[in-house]
C-alpha cells in the first residue's frame, strides 16, 4: 500500500483517540463494542503506525463514537 496519505492516517488515528476518550471508554471496551481485536484500535491509534483504513471501518468508528464521520477527515481544524 502506497504511504502517499500517511500523514492523514495517522491525523484519523489520533482523532478516534481523542474521541473515544471523551466517550471515556478504554481501547479493550471500544474494540468490544466494534468487534474487532483490541490490537487493531491500538495500531489504527499509535501515533508511530501507518496503519491504513477502509471507509466502512471509518463510518463504524463514527457511528459508534456519535460523531459524525467528516470529523475525521476535517484535517484543518486538527486537535
Amino acid at each position: 500500500m502506497k504511504e502517499e496519505f500517511r500523514d492523514y492516517y495517522i491525523k484519523i488515528g489520533l482523532k478516534v483517540s481523542y474521541y473515544r476518550k471523551l466517550r471515556s471508554m478504554t481501547q479493550e471496551q471500544f474494540a468490544e463494542r466494534l468487534g474487532c481485536d483490541t490490537s487493531f484500535i491500538g495500531q489504527i491509534e499509535a501515533p508511530n503506525i501507518y496503519k491504513p483504513i477502509s471507509l466502512d471501518t471509518l463510518f463504524r468508528i463514527a457511528k459508534e463514537l456519535n460523531i459524525p464521520p467528516y470529523k475525521f477527515l476535517d484535517f484543518e481544524d486538527d486537535i
